[in-house]
């Protein structure tokens, strides 16, 4: 018998990313189509490069110029240190010379950084998908002014693998986090309303580090390879989560158990046809089946039906199937006077 717990989950991507120029600009080009599978590095938008362009341009020009002064002050510092040692020039004049040489050697490395900066800058007037996704809604449309850090171009959604969260009580959380240890646990969910779409199958990728003071309950995700896209961000979907396989365990229909004041309980049918009202625990329930921990051995017939006419004591008999080859219903008692 799978051990099983149920829940609703909501379908999250995996990774989201707004896209967002890094540069100032007036947009040029859209490269893609809403919609479209984009994959880490294909080109997306590009801004109009022609500033960032003379502007790279103009630093070059700049490092030229402080290179060639820094040259000049660098030969000068030189001589008139010879001068000096030769008791032909004053110190003062020394220091002059060499200071104006260090202070050219820091303007030049101002510059190539400048220049390194400019061309950055024009290596970002073509904006790339960070990582592989699916497209949203394009934001932005060449002509748009945008600027830096701040106007959304359009925003990707990361499909495969994708996750799936869910809430679970926190009483569950012990059993969950005992399963965990002997090694990955099973998530199934199934699309509401798609038949004909193939259950997806992951595995429990994240617990919460708490539970929710206000529910009472503890959020999880399961992670799916979701290579057909079956599973869409935002989609509701039924989780079943497998803790294990519970072997040579006694399950009834889930029909036969009942509730009264003093705890749940069945009605087994002894072998003079006797009904006798049975207290047990139940365990876990899957689909229409119910293990049942204490109170029933394996091989005992049990009430699935017309609880209101029997009691403890009560004789009954076994209703058999009307139609031979048809299902038959679950055991009916019938009451004697």
């Amino acid at each position: 018998m799978p051990l099983e717990l149920h829940a609703i989950g909501r379908v999250q991507p995996f990774t989201t990313v707004t896209v967002k120029p890094q540069v100032s600009g007036q947009l040029a080009q859209t490269h893609f189509v809403h919609g479209q599978d984009v994959k880490a590095g294909d080109l997306l938008f590009t801004i109009d490069s022609r500033p960032f362009q003379t502007a790279l341009e103009q630093a070059q020009a700049t490092l030229e110029k402080n290179i060639a002064l820094m040259n000049d002050a660098l030969i000068e510092a030189e001589w008139q240190e010879n001068l000096q040692e030769r008791g032909l020039g004053t110190q003062r004049e020394s220091q002059n010379k060499r200071a104006l040489a260090e202070s050219l050697k820091a303007a030049v490395a101002a510059d190539r950084a400048a220049l390194a900066k400019a061309r950055l800058d024009l290596e970002y007037c073509s904006i790339r998908a960070p990582g592989d996704g699916r497209a949203g809604e394009i934001l932005a449309h060449p002509g748009n002014v945008v600027s830096a850090n701040e106007t959304a171009l359009v925003v990707l959604n990361q499909l495969s693998p994708i996750y799936v969260s869910f809430s679970l009580p926190e009483r569950e959380l012990g059993r969950i986090k005992r399963a965990q240890s002997t090694g990955d646990l099973q998530v199934r969910v199934e699309i509401p309303g798609e038949e004909q779409a193939e259950n997806e199958v992951g595995v429990l990728s994240f617990i919460d580090n708490a539970v929710d003071s206000a529910t009472g309950m503890i959020s999880l995700k399961g992670t799916f390879g979701n290579a057909n896209h079956w599973l869409w961000p935002g989609q509701f979907v039924n989780v079943t989560l497998t803790l294990g396989t519970r072997r040579g365990a006694v399950v009834v229909p889930s029909a036969a158990v009942q509730t009264s004041q003093t705890g749940q309980y069945v009605f087994v049918i002894s072998e003079d046809l006797v009904a006798e009202s049975r207290p047990v625990v139940p365990g876990f329930a899957v689909g229409e089946e119910t293990i049942i921990e204490t109170g029933l051995r394996a091989g005992e017939r049990v009430v699935t039906d017309g609880h209101l006419r029997v009691t403890h004591g009560t004789r009954v008999v076994v209703r058999e199937p009307a139609d031979v080859g048809q299902p038959a219903p679950a055991s009916r008692p019938d009451t004697h006077p």
